[in-house]
């Protein structure tokens, strides 16, 4: 696991650097600028409206008595999604944005389970 996260905070700079480069030359550096200030504020929007999203659903998981580890793991999706969001670049903001998505997460939390599952002891 220490090697896949070592790679990826090497090779994901490189990368966005080069995407950042190759878009400048594309559209021009205001243009380049501007993206990237919008994508910040869509974030910031899209990151509160999921945030409270994910709080009402935990508040109701409580209030009747269920356990609410799926909207736990939604939240730390939608927590790990704003972190990338905040960090400037296109991969890392697709990334996040797909992490904005309900069905995305959904689909993440449930291969998250499959393959954890065989490992330790998941209550649902």
């Amino acid at each position: 696991m220490g090697v896949i996260l070592g790679t990826a905070f090497i090779v994901v700079p490189i990368l966005e650097l080069v995407l950042f480069i190759y878009v400048e030359r594309w559209i021009g550096l205001g243009w380049l600028v501007l993206g990237i200030i919008i994508t910040a504020i869509a974030g910031a929007f899209l990151v509160r409206q999921q945030g409270f999203s994910v709080w009402r659903r935990l508040q109701a998981d409580l209030a009747s008595g269920a356990l609410p580890g799926r909207q736990l793991v939604h939240g730390a999706m939608v927590l790990v999604g704003g972190a990338l969001l905040l960090t400037p670049g296109f991969l890392t903001d697709a990334l996040g944005f797909a992490l904005m998505i309900p069905f995305v997460r959904e689909g993440l939390r449930r291969l998250g389970v499959r393959l954890l599952q065989p490992r330790v002891v998941i209550i649902e």
